[in-house]
Formats: structure tokens, C-alpha cells, sequence
């Protein structure tokens, strides 16, 4: 059950608290899988995801019924530097379009069979400019936090968080460099399809913000460089850990939000797996940082939680081979 959320330090507690998987429905999976009528590895990561999946569930032999996607929309008022190609009415628009279900991410998550939440936060005020102020007060960061926390469903067997933000690759650029130092050119990419001189310009505000605020503590950088919608996709995934409902993350913007909860606590993700590497130049070293090998590589880079959502099909049929085929004793098949 998850506790409230009423403080920053509750957060932290309740991340830094967070329940390890279960190491009998691990051990328990490990045999079962030993025993399907397969040669040993034949499934080749199939096989650890699965096992991986059954520790978290808490169930040797487990199954995925109930996938939820979550879609968090955020504005920025870091856009004001025009790092975007597209203007911040896009955001409310796109949610529109998500709440009629006419985006790719319905299409995915319909596919996948998970139910799809939307949750917009405050599009009307944008989060401060980074290069000026802090993005988000405590208060602020709070309640976006809250939000993720208690947009999870605690009947959900799978996890997706996407968002949606125009400009919301430069918070996340900014995010992976103050917590992954070197120069800010090398976490910052053209996101919606910035020109060279935007790319010079989006570079130089990464840079700005980053100098600004000078800290590599995981919710302090979320606070002061990031935004709501990032906020809140971290709040989901550390509610997520304390209930123990497996995450499958997303692009470089979800990869970001999870590396800020990395830094607070070494296990932090250690029920979450990559559902892909984008085309954002930087999400692979993001990935890389955070210990996590994506499942997928397309080529995508269109944001909510759509590579993820793609992925939930790849952790299905794992679980699916592991749950549902016969052991060798169950097949009358020799095993020797």
C-alpha cells in the first residue's frame, strides 16, 4: 500500500525503503524455467525478463492482465529561449488528441491491451525559465510528484509512463548533464527538429541552467531543471517501486525522470527495464548511466511513452513462454 505523499522527505524515505523482489517467486521462476521444454537459454533474454518479472510480482509462474499506460503533459518556460520548433500550444493540443484517442500512443496501448490515463498538469502557467530561476519551488516539484504517485493504479501488473511537452528535451538534456557532468553539447540533441543555430541555442541554455544551479542531488536537479510532467513520470515510477509493479521505460525524457530517482537510491529502478533507445542522440548514454539494455531499437523518437508501450508486447510473450509451456516432465518429453 502506498503511503502519503505529504512531504519531499517522504519521498525520499519511501524510495530509499523501497522492498526488494521476492526471492522465493525468483528462485521458484529460475527452476520452472530450467525445466520448460526448451534447450537451456534457447529464449535467450525472454528468459531473464520473465524471471525478472515473476520476483517483482511475487509469483513464480505469473501472468500480465492489467498494463497501464500513463501520460503526463507538462509546459515549459524554458521555450521562452526557443529552444522548441513547435510553440506550447501544442501541448494542450496533443492532449486533446489523447483524450479522443486519435495519438499514436492510444494506437500502442490498444494494441497492448493496457488501459491509458491522461493527466495534464497546470498547462496554463509553465513551469519557471531554468535559466533564471529554479523551474519548480518545493511546492511545486510536490505536487507534481504527487500526481505520478497517485496516478498508479495498485491493480496494475505493468507500468508505462510517457509524457508530452513542447521543449521538453531540454529540461531532459539539462537533467543528464548536471547528473552525469561532462559538456552540455553531449546530452543535448534537436528534440522536435531544431536547425544547427537552435541546436547552438538549446546548447547554450542546457549550459546556463546547468551552471545555475549547481547540484547533483537527484530531486534537487528534478526541482530545478526539470518540469512537471517529468516530475510526475518520476512519481510514478517510485510508486510503482514501492508497490512492486514492473515499469517498462521510455525515451530519453523518461529515461531522465528515472535517472533522478537513480541518484537518490541505488535500487531505485531496479524493477524497471528500457522498452527502447530512441533516436535522441543522448539516450543511449543515458541509458548506459542507469544500468538498463533496451529492449527495442527503431528509431523512434516521438515521446509518450510509445517505444515502451511497443515493449509491453516483447514482456508479454515473455511471461507467456515462461507461464504457459509445458515443462519436460508435464510433456512426457526427455529432458537428457
Amino acid at each position: 500500500m502506498l503511503p502519503e505523499l505529504n512531504d519531499l522527505k517522504t519521498f525520499r524515505d519511501a524510495l530509499t525503503s523501497a522492498p526488494a523482489p521476492d526471492s522465493a517467486a525468483v528462485q521458484g521462476a529460475t527452476e520452472r524455467n530450467g525445466q520448460l521444454t526448451k534447450p537451456p537459454g534457447a529464449l535467450g533474454r525472454l528468459e531473464d525478463l520473465a524471471i525478472w518479472y515473476a520476483g517483482w510480482r511475487g509469483n513464480a509462474q505469473p501472468q500480465i492482465t492489467a498494463p497501464q499506460v500513463i501520460v503526463f503533459a507538462g509546459n515549459h518556460g524554458v521555450t521562452a529561449q526557443g529552444v522548441s520548433a513547435f510553440p506550447p500550444e501544442v501541448t494542450l493540443q496533443m492532449v486533446m488528441n489523447f483524450e479522443h484517442g486519435g495519438a499514436a500512443i492510444n494506437q500502442l496501448a490498444k494494441s497492448a491491451g493496457a488501459k491509458m490515463d491522461v493527466h495534464a498538469l497546470d498547462l496554463e502557467h509553465p513551469t519557471a525559465d531554468f535559466t533564471q530561476s529554479p523551474a519548480m519551488t518545493e511546492a511545486e516539484v510536490l505536487r507534481a510528484l504527487q500526481t505520478g504517485w497517485q496516478a498508479v493504479d495498485p491493480k496494475a501488473d505493468l507500468l508505462v509512463v510517457g509524457e508530452m511537452g513542447i521543449g521538453n528535451t531540454t529540461p531532459a538534456a539539462a537533467i543528464a548533464c548536471a547528473l552525469f557532468g561532462g559538456d552540455a553539447a553531449d546530452w543535448t540533441g534537436r528534440g522536435t527538429g531544431v536547425d544547427d543555430a537552435g541546436l547552438a541555442n538549446k546548447t547554450r541554455v542546457v549550459t546556463e541552467g546547468v551552471a545555475l544551479h549547481a547540484t547533483d542531488d537527484g530531486l534537487e536537479v528534478l526541482r530545478c531543471l526539470g518540469g512537471r510532467e517529468i516530475a510526475a513520470m518520476a512519481g510514478a515510477i517510485a510508486a510503482a517501486r514501492v508497490i512492486r509493479i514492473p515499469v517498462i521505460l521510455d525515451g530519453f525524457i523518461c529515461s531522465a525522470a528515472a535517472a533522478c530517482l537513480a541518484q537518490m537510491s541505488p535500487s531505485a529502478l531496479d524493477h524497471a527495464v528500457a522498452g527502447h533507445q530512441s533516436a535522441e542522440s543522448a539516450h543511449g548514454a543515458v541509458l548506459e548511466q542507469i544500468g538498463k539494455d533496451p529492449l527495442l531499437s527503431l528509431g523512434l523518437r516521438l515521446g509518450e511513452g510509445s517505444g515502451a508501450a511497443l515493449a509491453i508486447n516483447i514482456l508479454k510473450s515473455a511471461v507467456a513462454c515462461h507461464s504457459g509451456m509445458a515443462t519436460f516432465a508435464e510433456a512426457g518429453v526427455s529432458d537428457g
